[in-house]
C-alpha cells in the first residue's frame, strides 16, 4: 500500500496557485504569441560552436529523459522547444526542467488539484487575460512551455530577480521553502558541463 500511495504522490501535480495579475504588455504580447505557434521553434545559432554545444546539450538531456519521454522524436521536440522557450526568456534551462519535474513530472496532460495545466502547471485564467479563455490550449506543448517561462521571467523580474521568491510566486506558496527547494533540488538533475569532442 505503501508503494501504491508514493505513485499517487508522484503523479501528483504541484502548482496552480499563481495569482491573476495585471500584466505589462511585453508579457502580454509574448503569451499572445505562443498560441498562434503550432511548430516547435527552430533554434539559430551565431557559430558553429554554438551549434555544437547545443547538440551536445540535446543528445546528453534526451538521454536522462529517456524514462519520462521513451519516443526520440517526441523526447527532441521536447528538448529543443524547453531550450529555446528558456532561452527566450532569459531562464536556465536546468532550472526550467527541474521546474516541470517538480510541476507534473513530465506529463503533458497533467491536471493539478486546482486546475493548472500541462507541463508547467499553467494556470487556465492566463488564457483569459488574452481575451481567448481557452485552457485547453494550456496542453500544447510549446504554448504550454511559452506561458510557463513568461509567466516565471514575470515574477522574477516582479521579485527583482530573487528566484526563491519568484518560485514561491509561481507556485502561490512565496515564502515558504518547499517548493523552491524542491525545484532547486530537481534543477541538479539537469545541469549540462560540455564536454567538447
Amino acid at each position: 500500500m505503501a508503494v501504491c500511495g508514493q505513485l499517487l504522490f508522484q503523479e501528483r501535480a504541484w502548482a496552480g496557485r499563481q495569482a491573476e495579475e495585471p500584466l505589462i504588455d511585453s508579457v502580454r504580447t509574448a503569451l499572445s504569441s505562443a498560441i498562434g505557434n503550432a511548430a516547435p521553434p527552430v533554434p539559430e545559432f551565431a557559430s558553429t560552436e554554438a551549434r555544437l554545444k547545443y547538440l551536445r546539450w540535446l543528445g546528453t538531456m534526451s538521454e536522462r529523459l529517456k524514462k519520462k519521454k521513451p519516443e526520440l522524436e517526441v523526447r527532441k521536440e521536447f528538448l529543443q522547444t524547453v531550450w529555446y522557450e528558456s532561452k527566450r526568456a532569459g531562464l536556465d534551462v536546468d532550472l526550467v526542467l527541474g521546474l516541470i519535474q517538480v510541476e507534473s513530472g513530465f506529463r503533458k496532460f497533467a491536471v493539478s488539484s486546482a486546475g493548472a495545466r500541462g507541463y508547467m502547471q499553467v494556470m487556465p485564467f492566463w488564457t483569459r487575460v488574452l481575451g481567448d479563455g481557452d485552457g485547453g490550449k494550456l496542453f500544447h506543448m510549446q504554448t504550454n512551455l511559452r506561458f510557463g517561462c513568461v509567466i516565471l521571467r514575470h515574477y522574477i523580474d516582479r521579485e527583482r530577480g530573487d528566484l526563491y521568491m519568484a518560485l514561491g510566486r509561481y507556485n502561490g506558496s512565496r515564502g515558504k521553502p518547499q517548493y523552491p527547494n524542491a525545484v532547486f533540488a530537481n534543477q541538479r538533475n539537469w545541469q549540462f558541463v560540455d564536454r567538447p569532442g
